[in-house]
């Protein structure tokens, strides 16, 4: 029977999934996720979790809780860095040992460290010192490592081409993605941290109110990685966190170019970077008055009826400045 591992679909599951599913897969193991936010998957975790915890953090305690006895072992890596530049929130380090010592009765938590900053090699012996975990040999973990980059490299590929994390995991189970719309009446860059943005509950639905408004919702995601990674953002040093820095950077290539007709910033309450990554995209849409901004924060007792409100009326607001302006963005 092979063994199963599981691995909570929140926070860098939106961005890893398919990688690291892929790899398990190759060494014979059986993935097991959650699947989609529910209530129920959030106020476990809200119950559970720590009082300071964010909202993407909570929910992540009530993402493993369900998998309790389910699986083998939890697989949640403690990413620390991936670019060799920028490193992840703090919590996400942490997250193995608030799951192992602060949730009761959870399966073995698999902890590997990713952490690209010393050696270009390290996140290869990481998954090495995994695959030989599970009882792989090395030409076995070798070849499932390759496996696990191949299939990383078409999901990105996937999301250059317009596809959302969600749509594109679909898509490479070989399920047909949305058709894209045909004539979107405005472009809107919808930017924040991908396990806020693309979980349809903690967002409420966000992606989904603007595609039934008309219009095309552009998100960090879809953008040219090599085009961000190259964009001066006019700070002092960059920033430290990774998506922080990547939120920044997806702002600066909207706004320079001209892209959309608005910018959402989707954020949480209880969140450090995110206020200060606020602040700075501020100052950016200022810098490009034609291209309404506006902050959408988030947490656990957001409302539907109120989100959708204030998404309606900044989406009046930019048609209305589109006729008064024609051509603005």
């Amino acid at each position: 029977m092979p063994v199963k591992v599981g691995i909570p679909a929140s926070l860098l599951y939106f961005a890893h999934y398919p990688m690291w599913q892929t790899f398990f897969a190759k060494l014979g193991a059986e993935v097991i996720t959650t699947g989609k936010t529910n209530r129920i998957l959030l106020d476990e975790g809200v119950k559970e979790g720590l009082a300071d915890a964010c909202v993407p953090v909570k929910l992540f305690f009530g993402h493993a809780i369900a998998l309790r006895n389910k699986v083998d072992y939890l697989f949640i890596p403690r990413v620390v860095c991936l670019n060799g530049k920028t490193v992840f929130c703090p919590k996400f380090l942490g997250l193995p040992d608030m799951v192992r010592y602060g949730l009761p009765d959870m399966p073995p938590v698999i902890d590997t460290r990713l952490d690209s900053r010393d050696k270009k090699d390290r996140i290869y012996k990481s998954f090495l010192r995994l695959g030989s975990f599970l009882g792989g040999g090395w030409a076995e973990v070798s070849r499932a490592y390759l496996s696990a980059l191949l299939q990383n490299r078409r999901y990105n590929k996937l999301l250059q081409s317009g596809l959302q994390p969600t749509e594109a995991m679909a898509a490479l189970k070989g399920l047909k993605p949305p058709a894209p719309m045909a004539s979107p009446s405005l472009t809107f860059a919808v930017l924040g941290y991908p396990y806020i943005i693309h979980d349809r509950y903690i967002s409420v639905g966000i992606l989904d109110k603007l595609r039934g408004m008309g219009i095309r919702a552009i998100t960090t995601e879809n953008l040219p990685p090599g085009a961000l990674a190259r964009i001066n953002t006019g700070l002092d040093k960059r920033m430290f966190w990774t998506y922080s820095d990547m939120v920044i950077r997806g702002a600066h290539y909207v706004l320079n170019r001209r892209l959309v007709d608005g910018v959402v910033h989707v954020t949480v309450f209880g969140c450090g970077p995110d206020s200060l990554v606020n602040m700075f995209l501020e100052y950016k849409a200022r810098e490009h008055p034609g291209i309404p901004y506006i902050n959408i924060a988030v947490d656990e007792h957001t409302g539907e009826a109120g989100l959708t409100t204030r998404l309606e009326a900044f989406v009046d607001t930019v048609r209305r400045k589109r006729e008064v302006i024609p051509g603005h963005a």
